[in-house]
């Protein structure tokens, strides 16, 4: 049987430390601040929304809603954002996205105030991850990767890492931070060959594909460690599923996180830290 990677205990560990340091920054009178832009009212959204503010109300982050209509105007919104981009009392901004279509995604998300990208969707954010040059922060979904493995003191150094999925959100970025992890590192994506081949040679596979219980027990072997970063609504089961098919992955492996239960409680206490961190470099 293996280990159960769960996400509630990384997750209570950061949020410890987050309230430690949301207390000292108000001690000096700051009050860590996230901003919340939201346009329409997408199920997805308005639950990750009511998440984020059950998080940042356990450890003394301030939280401001920003709610547009589905229709709103460029004008109005750009002028939203900046407004937020130049109010001293909001350290971090999160826009949920994708945006409607008759906005631009991609000047959304580079508009966005780089200090205050606590999500790390910018251009500017990804270049830090990228150069590792300590700028920006990185996409929280990705570090919580991270976080999981050194949480549960899993080796990263030296050791064959794969990364399943190919997307700016996740896969590039978390491979960036494998390797600045000083691991070795294998990009699988949608046209790789004999992609189970390569999974079964990995010492950690990390799948962040999105794809329902697409990887079954002929792509690992013993003594891995998976981290299932896949979270999407099946339908057909009425519950949340994984890349992996959990069933026939979970005997076969050393150390494996759940779904649900695994990463996606970690990413929102990551969120909550980018943002105190924020406010600490707003002051430093």
């Amino acid at each position: 049987m293996a280990k159960l990677l769960k996400g509630k205990e990384v997750a209570a560990a950061l949020n410890e430390q987050s309230a430690q340091k949301a207390a000292n920054l108000k001690e000096r009178g700051i009050t860590p601040t996230l901003a919340i832009l939201r346009v329409g009212e997408k199920g997805d959204d308005i639950s990750y929304e009511k998440g984020a503010m059950k998080r940042c109300a356990a450890v003394g982050v301030e939280v401001k809603n920003i709610i547009l209509p589905e229709d709103v105007g460029q004008e109005e919104f750009y002028q939203t954002l900046d407004d937020l981009n130049h109010d001293p009392s909001v350290h971090g901004i999160l826009m949920f996205r994708p945006l409607p279509k008759h906005l631009d995604n991609e000047k959304a998300r580079n508009a966005i105030a780089p200090e205050k990208d606590i999500d790390g969707c910018s251009d500017g954010s990804l270049a830090g991850v990228f150069t590792g040059n300590g700028r920006g922060f990185a996409p929280c979904t990705a570090e919580a990767a991270i976080a999981v493995l050194e949480y549960y003191d899993i080796d990263i150094t030296g050791k064959n890492a794969v990364v399943l999925g190919r997307s700016l959100v996740v896969g590039r970025p978390l491979a960036m931070m494998l390797m600045q992890k000083n691991a070795t590192v294998t990009i699988c994506h949608t046209r790789t060959q004999n992609m189970a081949e390569i999974t079964r040679k990995a010492d950690i596979v990390i799948s962040c594909m999105g794809r329902i219980e697409i990887l079954d027990s002929r792509f690992f072997s013993e003594g891995q460690t998976v981290i299932d970063v896949g979270i999407t609504w099946s339908n057909e089961k009425k519950k949340v599923c994984g890349d992996c098919l959990f069933e026939e992955v979970e005997p076969v492996v050393r150390a494996i996180t759940p779904v649900p239960g695994g990463v996606g409680a970690v990413t929102t206490s990551l969120l909550v830290r980018h943002v105190i961190e924020a406010a600490e470099k707003s002051v430093s």
